[in-house]
């Protein structure tokens, strides 16, 4: 049986909570604020700490650790998993920092176990139709692609929160969309050269981050693209969108969360897409991306349990690191460019 941690104890380990239960069983919960780990663990029967220091010394019978913090304690986290002996979970993004996520897969290649980095967005029907027509080569060339995430985050969300902090939060591209940068590498590869501007409109939230940035690139395979990611909609998540202009073809998938087929002509039959039976993440006061994280945890049982390559590796979340750092320095680069 896969005995699991999970180290914070906000909204989203909720979900973790109860998928480590299904697919396992969920052991000791630790957040700095102890009422909120205990009221975690006291669901599950597990033993609540207050830091991860004192749960990895005393539960000597762990399998594996979930990191559901902020996103600047990924990297000293997971480390400290991985050394002791732990697979590692970790939510999204990977790091907010390429180095830390090069420590986080030398820590993983050194102990010999798993880190898996957490994208339950490749589970979504319009994306992975996609992803089969362009595997398949239906779509031909692919001439240009346009990204638009346009969600909603209020005065609310950063009030007393970690959300907004540069140096736990890095920015909407990591914390919001950072799914999207992963979806874009996943279908298209790399990118071989990016301009980008960024902007905070919120400035009476006294935050360290942009609320809205719009990025150029031009892909190692010669595909056009633009990004156009902001926190800016209006009460409520707007739109999450890929659109491809190709050779053999016209897509848009959309709604909220790339769930949707909004647009198709194609030279074939059309994705005809089965219900939807995922839901968006409802964290209360907001929503997030699509509720697959039981895919995710379906994969991680093949994976520790019956020898599947694990196609969440840290090798792969660093690529999403590494692109997103690359788009945040086009930015400063353009923003400190005298006309």
């Amino acid at each position: 049986m896969i005995r699991f941690a999970i180290v914070g104890c906000g909204k989203i380990a909720q979900k973790h909570a109860a998928l480590c239960n299904q697919f396992g069983k969920l052991v000791a919960v630790c957040d700095i604020a102890l009422p909120r780990a205990t009221d975690l663990g006291n669901q599950y029967g597990a033993k609540a700490y207050q830091s991860l220091s004192e749960l990895l010394g005393k539960e000597d019978d762990l399998t594996a650790l979930v990191i559901c913090t902020p996103n600047g304690l990924h990297a000293e986290q997971t480390i400290s998993g991985l050394n002791k002996g732990l697979h590692v979970i970790c939510e999204k993004p990977m790091a907010i920092a390429v180095a830390d996520a090069m420590k986080m897969n030398a820590a993983a290649e050194k102990s010999g176990k798993e880190l898996f980095i957490i994208k339950q967005n490749r589970f979504n029907q319009a994306v992975i139709r996609t992803k089969d027509l362009l595997d398949s080569d239906s779509l031909g060339k692919i001439y240009s692609i346009q990204l638009n995430a346009f969600w909603h985050r209020g005065a609310d969300y950063y009030a007393d929160s970690w959300h907004g902090n540069k140096n736990l939060d890095g920015g909407i591209l990591f914390t919001q969309f950072s799914h999207f940068i992963d979806l874009m590498y996943w279908l298209f590869g790399d990118i071989k050269r990016v301009y980008a501007y960024e902007r905070n409109f919120h400035r009476e939230y006294d935050k360290e981050i942009e609320d809205t940035l719009v990025a150029c690139f031009e892909m190692d395979t010669g595909v056009l693209g633009t990004g156009h990611f902001s926190v800016n909609s209006f009460k409520n998540n707007m739109e999450g969108s890929l659109t491809i202009l190709a050779q053999k073809g016209t897509l848009k998938i959309g709604g909220r969360y790339l769930n949707e087929v909004s647009y198709q002509a194609m030279d074939h039959a059309n994705i005809v897409l089965a219900k939807e039976e995922n839901k968006e993440n409802d964290y209360g006061s907001y929503k997030g991306s699509m509720s697959n994280h039981d895919k995710v945890y379906e994969h991680i049982r093949d994976v520790l349990t019956a020898g599947h390559t694990n196609e969440f590796s840290g090798r792969n979340g660093l690529k999403t690191v590494e692109i997103i750092t690359r788009i945040y320095q086009a930015a400063h680069d353009t923003g400190n460019k005298k006309n």
